[in-house]
Formats: structure tokens, sequence, C-alpha cells
């Protein structure tokens, strides 16, 4: 069926074969930084929306989903988070997710384009809700590698929030074997870090499972889990990683009990999505998929890449 619809479209290429297409009101910018092209759209369906390089990052109907979910499983598995490292997080939603945490005295952003961050503080108050501006938060604008390459700060939780890791990506040597070995070293024990970990079906798992045996080189416990995004039209897939720490083991006391310790509004907004049940969906992947995610092959490496136009 056709829409009858006829004002502006945004259409999103997939890859050869699948395209997705968002009407929208208006455009509120449209631009290019020092690093990529950046667009906010008022969507039809979805509220605000932000793109990078012409990718949905996320958007006002249900950005909630993508970031309780990347944020409190990890949060809550760590016994105490105190020091919080976000590498990218530009609309600052990540952000304020772990300022939700009463236990945190200090969280660290790291993101490269401060074009982006600056929009984002303008357009999108919805995401950031004042977080930028709370007294635990420092604000670096840099690589994310270069600074873990610099600092000596060592952290409780790190959460990598970056753009895709493709072989054009600016952010590809943030998915690379010695990556992660560097944000290890950077870890307290106990520490976990988490990923954002691209598309995650059974359909569509190559890349996940490509960045899941890269982080397994590197860390003893990986878990991968996963939730549907209804503006990405896809189930969106996150990696966990620690040396001890395994959020997938959480029984619902603990969590339920954290969670009533810990975390509170932020802005005025309560959580809206995670609790222990939705931490239990998260976490329970189906047969087919944990056998794909089982399978040898090759990883990340900054000396030789494999090919990233992984198809199943």
């Amino acid at each position: 069926m056709v829409s009858p619809f006829s004002g502006h479209w945004l259409l999103e290429n997939i890859d050869p074969y699948e395209a997705h297409m968002y009407a929208y009101r208006q455009s509120l910018h449209s631009g290019r930084t020092k690093y990529q092209t950046v667009e906010i759209i008022d969507t039809y369906k979805y509220g605000k929306m932000l793109l990078l390089d012409g990718k949905p990052q996320s958007a006002a109907g249900d950005e909630y989903i993508y970031h309780e979910s990347l944020v409190h499983p990890v949060m809550i598995a760590h016994p105490e988070p105190r020091n919080v490292l976000i590498i990218g997080g530009g609309e600052g939603a990540t952000l304020r997710e772990v300022l939700r945490h009463r236990t945190v005295e200090k969280v660290i952003m790291v993101d490269l384009d401060e074009e982006v961050v600056n929009l984002c503080y303008k357009h999108l108050p919805q995401w950031h809700q004042g977080s930028f501006s709370d007294p635990r938060t420092q604000l670096f604008f840099q690589d994310g590698r270069q600074f873990l390459l610099e600092s000596e700060e060592r952290f409780h939780v790190i959460i990598m929030d970056s753009t895709d890791f493709s072989e054009q990506s600016l952010a590809l040597a943030l998915f690379t074997r010695e990556f992660f070995e560097l944000a290890r070293a950077r870890l307290d024990r106990p520490g976990v870090l988490v990923v954002q970990a691209v598309e995650l079906s059974s359909l569509e798992y190559a890349k996940h499972a490509l960045l899941r045996r890269t982080i397994m080189a590197v860390f003893p416990k990986v878990s991968s889990y996963r939730t549907y995004v209804p503006s990405f039209r896809a189930d969106w897939g996150f990696i966990a990683a620690s040396e001890e720490l395994d959020p997938g083991d959480l029984d619902e006391e603990t969590i339920e009990r954290r969670l009533k310790e810990r975390v509170g509004a932020y802005g005025g907004q309560d959580l809206r999505f995670y609790d222990s049940q939705a931490h239990r969906f998260l976490f329970s992947l189906p047969k087919d998929l944990r056998g794909f995610l089982s399978q040898d092959g090759p990883i990340l490496e900054d000396s030789g890449l494999p090919p990233l136009d992984l198809t199943q």
C-alpha cells in the first residue's frame, strides 16, 4: 500500500535490499561538522530525530528504550558504581541515565564532535534534561581511544555509545581488540563495560557476532542482550563485558532492591522501560541466535580488519 502522504520523506538505506522511510514535518537543523553530517528532523510518528551521516541515532518517542537498556543493566550489576566513563553519547541521554544513580560521584563523557553535542543541547532538551550541567559531569571533546591512552583515570563502569562501526566509520578504532584491552586496563575491580552493538536478530547477527568475539578475546565474562527499538525498526544489540560481573546472572530481588536504593528520577522523570522483568527479557535470547553467536570466526584488530559488509 502506498501512503497518500505527499510531504517530506527521509529514506534510510539499510542495505542493498532494504530501506526505511520516515515522514517528517520539518528539518530543524541540517549541516556538516568537522567530522560528519548532522540532521535533526521533526517526524510525524517518532517526534524529533537525530541523524548522523544519514543514519537515525535516536528519536524522542522511544529513545528511553535504547538508553535505559544500554545503561542500567551494567550499572545495577556493579555493587557500587561511583566513577563512570561514557564514550560518545552526544545527545546527553546516556549521561542522564547514569546520573540517576545516587552512588555516582563523577561521570566523564568523551565525545569527538563538540558541534553535535552543542546542537543536541540546543535542540534536544528532552534527551539531556540538564545533565550536561550536573556538577558530577565532566565533558571532554576528543577521540575516546586517545583519552584512554592519555588519562590515568580508572572507572567502575565504561559505556560505549558511539556510532556503529564500518570500514569507513570514524568509530572503527573503538571496536578493535587493542581498544578493549586498553578499556580493560582502565577498569577498576570489579568493573564492567557495555557497548552498543548494532542490530541483533536471527537474520542480522554477523556484525554483532564479530564484535562479541573481539570482546571475548579480552574479557572472560561476555553477555549479549537486545531489545526492540521501534524507530530503528530493529532488535538492537548490546554487549556487556567484565572480569567478574555478569548482568545476565542478576536475580530479580537484587535488581529491584538496587533500583529502589540507588535510582531516582532525573529531570523529574522516572524510569519508563527498565525493571527486573525487562532485565530478564533483555537477556533472553532465542535458541537459534545463541547458536549463531557461539560460532568461531575472525575478530577486529588494528593490524587487519575482516570484511564488514557481512551477510548471513
